[in-house]
Order: structure tokens, then sequence, then C-alpha cells
């Protein structure tokens, strides 16, 4: 599909084990045979000892004129544009769910506690497995971008639809609430839970009910579900998400309370999409088979004629622009990465900056809340040199910093350590998904700031590694100065009480706690005090910003 990698990136993308899998944790499929016992099983039961409940549809009084008749103009272009922007969000969002196929209700996102993995592999106790090893491949034909290890991209898409689709939501509820359209969708009356009962034992014995003439009433299961997905779905999705948002997490913990915790919200917003999919596939059904010209007239040219084929025309001419659509989305994702960067950037990432970029970390947990397992992630340096030095305890390293400062400085761990001591317990936030709680002992990164006076054009922060990117090349990040000077923001040398290990970046890593994990550097190497990002690397600000077209700014 227009797609051309290099070997490298044909070797990420393409892995040899490219298999489907779904599986769930036995508590969950009681839970769900449960639940349809309560449905299903209740409904038959119902129907076998009762018959079929009065079909409530049949009561339905005759429009009268302060009753919503038709679709007007702005409702059927809100509901079209919907679904775009709906199908881009889901795709996006199982690419980015494949980068950690697995959802839990737990923070500390031990392997084996998860509910559901989209991954037939289990952790292996025997070796070193990382996170980025854990990732799955996933079809282009259903994911956005699709493949392996394409999180950047898809957050790209997922990130810069969001605020769209929350306005057109927003346009189509206000013009709801300023008409008498509000009517078809919101329940005046408790009666409704009842008549959804009635409503649902007849699809679910399979007898179909009187269909209401959708011009003018929906039946009491429909306007439940139209109710649920215009107003109790999007606040869901909205809140769950920003729930995962590092920055919010750190300064409103009561946020991903609201869910549980931070991978409650990540499992709640897999769950919103799932529903979404679900009515969407029901929807689409129904509409067939209860009068597919007429209906497709409703939403389309807002005339009750079953008879005009226009709505069928219509309709086929947006299925034929949404296939266009995808086959564009994906020859953008691999043609033009650096334009949905740019992109997501001047929109999400000025949002960022102006918002959430200001909240200041605040302490939260305490000891006990240290996670029992931390998924390792990142490849272990190779040279030479980081070997050496890891041989010798670290007993030689230097912290090299300089650049656009007065005092450049070389530092010993022992005389970093001497420069003072700082402790947090924090929650790490990784851009595939997991999470994990622990503590980190270092020196505040204001006290390198103090020591080597940064000129006053420096805005940004450079941190290089020992390690590699994904493709090669020296790792490296980039933090803005004022972000470096927040709260909890420290150059770590321990973890969880204990000297940091090579797995969990030895000799230091960095902790900047309102920023994903990719930007908290392991195994520091060196730091440069530079006026601009731009005049490093490939000028995006790190090496995954470079080279996976992930955020500057990493806020959620």
């Amino acid at each position: 599909m227009f797609t051309r990698f290099s070997p490298a990136e044909k070797a990420v993308h393409f892995p040899p084990d490219r298999r489907v899998y779904i599986g769930l944790q036995l508590r969950v499929y009681v839970i769900i045979g449960v639940l349809l016992l309560l449905t299903m099983g209740v409904a038959w039961l119902q129907y076998l000892l009762y018959g079929l409940p009065a079909d409530p549809s049949l009561s339905l009084s005759a429009p009268g004129p302060g009753d919503p008749a038709g679709f007007p103009v702005l409702i059927c272009l809100t509901h079209w544009v919907n679904f775009f922007f709906l199908t881009l969000l889901v795709r996006s969002g199982l690419s980015i769910l494949m980068d950690h196929p697995r959802l839990y209700w737990n923070n500390s996102c031990e392997p084996g506690s998860e509910w559901v993995r989209f991954t037939p592999l289990l952790v292996p106790k025997d070796k070193l497995w990382t996170a980025k090893e854990d990732a799955r491949y996933i079809s282009p034909l259903i994911g956005l971008p699709g493949y392996r290890h394409t999180v950047g991209i898809a957050r790209c898409w997922h990130f810069l639809h969001v605020p769209f689709f929350l306005l057109n939501g927003l346009v189509f509820v206000v013009f709801l609430c300023c008409t008498n359209q509000w009517l078809r969708l919101v329940p005046v009356s408790w009666q409704i839970l009842p008549d959804a009962w009635k409503v649902f034992v007849h699809y679910a014995t399979l007898h179909m009910p009187e269909e209401p003439n959708g011009f003018y009433h929906y039946n009491a299961l429909q306007q439940f579900s139209y109710f649920g997905v215009v107003f109790i779905f999007p606040p869901l999705a909205m809140l769950s998400g920003m729930a995962m948002s590092p920055a919010i997490e750190n300064r409103w913990h009561w946020v991903p309370k609201l869910f549980g915790n931070r991978q409650g919200a990540r499992s709640v917003h897999f769950l919103v999409m799932l529903g979404y999919v679900m009515f969407a596939v029901i929807h689409v059904s129904m509409i067939a088979a209860t009068g597919l010209a007429r209906n497709m007239n409703h939403i389309t040219i807002g005339t009750d004629d079953p008879a005009n084929p226009t709505g069928l025309y219509i309709g086929a001419g947006i299925i034929a622009l949404f296939i266009f659509t995808c086959v564009a989305a994906h020859w953008i994702s691999w043609r033009r990465p650096r334009m949905l960067q740019h992109a997501e950037a001047w929109l999400n990432g000025t949002l960022w900056k102006l918002s959430i970029n200001q909240f200041r970390p605040k302490g939260y947990y305490k000891k006990e809340d240290i996670s029992p397992y931390f998924w390792a992630n990142g490849k272990l340096p190779d040279s030479e040199e980081w070997k050496g030095l890891a041989g010798n305890a670290f007993k030689d390293y230097r912290l090299k910093v300089g650049g656009l400062v007065d005092n450049p400085v070389e530092l010993s761990l022992e005389e970093l350590m001497k420069l003072g001591k700082e402790e947090t317990i924090t929650m790490h936030h990784c851009i595939q998904g997991w999470s994990g709680i622990a503590e980190w002992g270092g020196l505040p990164i204001k006290a390198i700031v103090d020591l080597v006076k940064p000129h006053a054009e420096v805005t940004t922060v450079v941190f290089y590694s020992f390690g590699e990117g994904l493709y090669g090349g020296v790792y490296y990040d980039t933090h803005t100065l004022d972000n470096c000077l927040k709260p909890a923001s420290i150059l770590a040398w321990e973890m969880n009480y204990q000297p940091l290990t090579a797995v969990y970046g030895a000799p230091l890593r960095l902790r900047v706690e309102n920023q994903l994990g990719y930007k908290m550097v392991k195994w520091i190497r060196s730091i440069e005090f530079v006026a601009s990002h731009t005049t490093v690397g490939k000028g995006y600000g790190g090496k995954n910003e470079d080279d996976e077209y992930f955020d500057l700014l990493a806020n959620t």
C-alpha cells in the first residue's frame, strides 16, 4: 500500500511472528457469562414462561406540533463527520494499543495480572524481556498506520483528531439543546427502562418489534442507546484519556482515581472504544434491515421517502470517500510522516504548552505504593566505554556538562552525590501504555543549573545516552529548561532505595515527571545546554522524535 521501508525499518515493522491473539482471564469469561445470563438468559426465560411482552413501540403517539420531525442539515452533517473522526480515532487507537498489548486494572502492570492480552506470548522469566519486545504487529487494514512500533505516527493521527471530534460533538449537542431535536435522544421519564427491556426481549428472542418511523420516533431501546453514545461515551473517553496524562496524573491525582487508577483509565478507554464499535455494527445492521433506502434518505437529505434512491447514492459516495480517506491516511503516514508530526505539534503541542505543561508535579505516593514489577525498556548500551565503566562499578564515570554555560564541569558519581540528594516516589508513564510506581533518589537538576550557570539564551537541555535508538545512533532527548526546574526533576542514581541497576539506566537516568517515559533518558553520558532543540540531531528534539515521529512535548 504505497509503502517503502529501509532494511532497518522492515526488520522492526515486519516481525516474523504476526499471530493474532485475544486472551482473557478466567474471571473475565465469568463476568461475560454472568452478563449474558442476566440479559439474554433472563430475556429468553421471560419469553418461555410468559411469552413476549407488549411492544411499547405500538403505543407511540403520532408526532405533535412540538415534536421533532426529520433531520436538519446540521444533524446530518455532524453525524457523518463524527463517523469519519471516530473511524480514524479507533484505528489509530488500535495501533497505539498494540505497542503494549495488555490491559490491567492495577498500576504495576505485572505480567500475568492483565485482564486481557493481545499477544500469544508469555513474558519469559529466564531472560530480560523489554516492553519494546512485547509489542505486536497489527495489519494496516485494521490499525492506523498499522505494522509494529508505529506508536509515534499513530499518536499523531489520534491526537490530531481528538479536538475536532470533541468540537464536532459539542456542535451536535448544542444544536440538540437549542432545538426540539433533544427529545429524540434524552429520556424524559423512567418508563424508558422497562420499555427498553421489553424491546430488548423482542430482539433477544429473535422477534423483531414494531419498527417506529425513525423520521419521528425511536423505540425505547434505540433512544437509550443513542443517549449513551452521545452523552455518556464521549465524557468517559475524554476523562479516561486525560487520566493517562503524566502531567495531569502527577498534579491532579484524583483524575485517574475516577477509574480506580491510571491503568483502570486505560482499560475504560479501550472499553469505550469497544462500545463505539459494537454500537456501529448493530446500528448499521439495523439500518440495512429496517429499510435501507428510507433510512439513508433520513440521514443524508432529510426526507422520509422509501422509494427515492438519492440517499443510497449519497451513502455510496460517502463510503467511497471513506475508503479513499483510509488509503490516503496510509500514504500520508509513510510518505509524509513529518507533515503529520508538524501538524500535531502545531495543534496539540501548542495547547499542551499553554495548559497542562504548566502543571507542577505534586507528591502523592508512599513507600507501600511502589510497584512489585517495573517493565524494563530500551537497548542496553553496547559500547565498550559503558561496559568498561560498568565493569568497574562506574568508579571512573564522569558526567560531562557543557554547552552554553559559564562553568562547564565533569563530575563523578561521588561528586554528584555530595551536591545533594532528593527522593521522590512517582508513577512512570510509558508512551506504550504501561506504568509503574518507583522511588527515585538523585540530584535535582536545579543544582546542576545553579552550578554551571547557563547563558541567557538557553531554553533547552539535551541529555545524551550511552545507549542507542531503535534504528541505531546515539540516543538523546531534550527538555525545556523550565521543565527541568520543576519539582521532582532529578538525575537519579537510586531506584527503590537501591543503587540504579544497568537495566534501569545506571549510572544515571533522568526523571522529569510531567513527561512520558521516553523523555527520561537512561545511561546518561553527558548534558548540554543549548538555545533550541532544533540545533541538535535532526532538529525535532530527540532520537524518538527524529526517527519515530514522537512528540517533542510529551505531557499526555
